[in-house]
This record gives structure tokens, sequence and C-alpha cells, in this order.
């Protein structure tokens, strides 16, 4: 199931005015306005999304407030990661690392890095997540990565350009003095190019030694991220064997898995997951993977997620991503 480290929606709190304490409850003054499970300094992503869907309802300004978040995140605050990024030898060897380790503190989303002929996007994908919070994601996320960037290179960086797929905010002109570069909104994908010049300039502290020492040791980090409970591996195994012909019902899942629904429901909780949002991210995890291969069509997609009709399918597309099926695909051709 993914999750979010809970330092990042704190970071995301306090901007916004708020309190998430450790025990993963979310204060506005004394009022109580959400509270969620956290296990091992994480809790899942749905919860980090339902924090920003709060905060979007309160806050209007959302380039000031993801401006605002990304520079209260103080970088030596992320371990090894931020470590890591200063130790490498320039802004894109810093790139790289935060590309690769990022699900180190969440895995709702993934940093791709696509090489270009004038630079290096960084493209910001959501997997995991729903609600009127989603659009700070690729807003605060991005804001966030060009911040901790600038906080280890030498010199001044500036953005080449920045795009994002929804519409602009009422603040939009914020983001642009805060990259230093054109923003474009309703664009094909979200993320950051820089420059060659850019990628290339030195960071502070540039060890190779030491970042070849870190990353081995961010790679066993990751290992433990990427291992789910096996209960919830064999459960969405489960689920996407079934979903050629429908959802299947908990108590079908929890047959063949050779539970009681009751402790089956118990089990799942334990690892602060529920049978409909594992059943949810199977689809989504699946229906994802298959629009990368432009040679199979939508409806067969829609089908094989567990979708009678493909206007159902794209509804719940919709919620996921923000985005219709077909433009999804065609932003991942750009």
């Amino acid at each position: 199931m993914a999750g979010v480290s809970i330092i990042i929606s704190q970071y995301f709190a306090r901007a916004a005015g708020f309190t998430l304490t450790d025990a993963g409850v979310l204060l506005d003054g004394d009022e109580v306005l959400l509270r969620t499970k956290v296990e091992n300094g994480r809790f899942p992503a749905q919860s980090h999304y339902d924090i920003l869907g709060l905060v979007a309802e309160k806050v209007p300004d959302r380039a000031e407030l993801s401006i605002r978040y990304a520079r209260l995140i103080d970088i030596d605050k992320l371990g090894t990661l931020a470590l890591a990024c200063k130790a490498a030898p320039n802004v894109g060897g810093a790139l790289q690392r935060m590309s690769r380790y990022h699900s180190l503190l969440s895995d709702s989303v993934r940093y791709h890095l696509d090489t270009q002929e004038n630079g290096v996007f960084l493209r910001q994908d959501v997997l995991v997540g729903t609600g009127p919070g989603l659009v700070f994601s690729p807003e605060a996320g991005l804001c966030a990565m060009f911040q901790t960037i600038r906080q280890v290179a030498a010199d001044t960086i500036t953005a080449a350009a920045v795009t994002f797929r929804h519409s602009a905010p009422r603040d939009a002109p914020a983001f642009e003095a805060f990259f230093g570069c054109a923003v474009d909104f309703e664009a094909g994908s979200d993320g950051i190019l820089f420059s060659h010049e850019s990628l290339s300039t030195r960071n502070r502290l540039g060890d190779q030694a030491l970042s070849e020492f870190l990353t081995r040791h961010l790679d066993a980090e990751l290992e433990q991220v990427k291992s789910e409970p096996t209960l919830v591996r064999s459960t969405k195994e489960e689920i996407a064997r079934g979903l050629s012909e429908g959802v299947p019902r908990m108590a079908d899942i929890a047959r063949e898995l050779g539970l009681s629904v009751r402790s089956f429901h118990r089990r799942l909780a334990d690892h602060g997951v529920s049978f409909q949002a594992l059943a949810e991210e199977t689809r989504r995890e699946i229906a994802m993977s298959m629009l990368r291969d432009d040679t199979c069509p939508l409806s067969e997609i829609a089908f094989l997620a567990g979708f009678s009709e493909q206007s159902a399918f794209n509804r719940a597309f919709k919620r996921w991503t923000n985005q219709t099926p077909a433009n999804y695909r065609r932003s991942l051709g750009r």
C-alpha cells in the first residue's frame, strides 16, 4: 500500500497554518480536522491527499502555499537521501538521486528523468490518490524538488521551463517568480526542464566516494520500502486475476486466501489498508501500466481493469489522475 513519510505532510500542514502531530492528528488550533494511523513514520498516501484536500478548501492561493511549503523544507531533515544529494558531484547527479530514491519519502508518486535535446525534463506521475487535494501533488511536489536542488547547488539555479497539466491557479505568476522561467498550464505533463548548463552546476559538497557509499545504503532502504507485506501483495494479485469479470467481492478473495471475512478485514487493517483501497489501487496500477502500450485499445484496458463500460473507466481514471485515459496516453509520448 502506498505511503507517505509524515514529515512531508507535516511541512505542508505547517505551510497552511495547521499542525500535524507525530501521531497523525491534523489540528486547526484546537479543532481536530483528521486522524490517521502512523506506522514507522509513514501513513497511507490517501490520508496525505485527504490533508491536501482539507487545505484546498481553506487556502485559495495554491501557488503561494506550494512555494511556502517548499521553502519550509529543511533538506537536512531528510536523512541519508539529503546527504546523498549533497554528495552528488553536480545538479544532474542530485536529480538522479532524488528521482530514484523519492519513494523513501513517498511512493504515491514517481519521478522520471526524460532526456531531451535542450536538457533533462523531471516529470512527475501521480500513482495513488484521489480528491480535491490531488492538484497540490505536482505543484507542491515540483516546488519542493526545485528548492531541494537549489539548496545543494553551489551556484544559483533557474529552470528552463515548467509545465502543469491542470489549469492555472489565481496566483499563478508566483510560480514564474519562484522557478525563474515561464510556466505553462494545461500542458501534457507535470515537470521541470533543466538545461544542460544547470545540470553541470557543481554541488556544494560534491564527494564521489561518499556519494557511492550513501547510494548503496539508499538501495538497501529502497528494497525494504518496496517489499509489501505478503497479505497485501497476495490480495492485490488475487484482485488482479479476477478483474476481467468485474471487481471481486471481499468474501471471495478472503476464501481464496483461506481466511474468514472478519479475519481478512482485521489483518488488512493491521497493515493500515482496506480491501476497497487495495482494489482501487490495483485497478489504477493495471490501467496506468497498460496505457503505456500504444497498441492496446482503451476498451480492452477498461475490461481488464474491471470496468464493464468505457465511460465508467474514463470517469474513474479522471478521478485518479485528473485527466482522461486518452490524454494520459498522449502525455507519455511527449
